[in-house]
């Protein structure tokens, strides 16, 4: 599905990819695309997974290859530079795929650097051997990526990158009504504080260009 056809024009397009327990339909995944669609054209995909009405993700060789086919098809019709966007799970097979296939820049929507939320489990050496740039968004809530672990992470990587940190966001970058009301903010404040960040990053992706 391709969000704002009148955005086809822009500089960016972005490739978005779903988490591992939501498709692209899911209301948090759209709330995503309304968020990037006035920076460039915003294009989803389901993994055939998904697609087949199963609950167990694919083994990750095939969920990169699933991801490079949709990312194909957006390179094929947008000239300008393609950056990859990516929920949780959809985040990190971005990162892998970008190993292999050169990108502008990936953005993860909270980073599942904690496999099954236990710290022992780290899967860092993707973003270790990472060269494209990248932009995290992580919420203070998620167990699935503690920011004293990420930033150890980010300190033993060569790509350049940036954190934007969600405060009292949980995996899914949502803060508690309770949380919001003692801060005096909405959630919409919330996310379009993360639409800044992505914009930033993007200046920035264009500087180094």
């Amino acid at each position: 599905m391709i969000y704002s056809p009148a955005m086809a024009q822009s500089t960016f397009a972005f490739l978005l990819a779903p988490g591992a327990g939501a498709s692209s339909d899911h209301p948090r995944m759209q709330e995503f695309a309304c968020l990037l669609a006035p920076l460039g054209e915003v294009v989803t995909f389901d993994y055939p997974y998904m697609l087949e009405g199963r609950k167990r993700p694919d083994p990750l060789p095939k969920l990169v290859a699933a991801h490079r086919e949709a990312l194909v098809g957006v390179a094929d019709r947008h000239r300008g530079p393609v950056v990859l966007v990516g929920k949780s799970m959809g985040g990190r097979v971005g990162c892998h795929l970008a190993l292999a296939v050169p990108v502008t820049g990936v953005i993860c929507l909270g980073y599942p650097l904690c496999g099954a939320g236990d710290p022992a489990k780290l899967r860092d050496q993707v973003l270790t051997e990472l060269r494209t740039p990248i932009l995290f968004v992580q919420g203070t809530r998620d167990k699935l990526c503690p920011l004293d672990l990420l930033e150890a992470t980010r300190e033993k990587m060569s790509a350049p990158s940036r954190l934007h940190v969600v405060s009292g966001g949980d995996h899914s970058l949502l803060v508690s009504k309770t949380a919001l009301k003692a801060q005096g903010r909405s959630q919409a404040d919330v996310d379009a504080e993360i639409g800044t960040a992505v914009a930033e990053f993007l200046l920035g992706l264009s500087g180094e260009a």
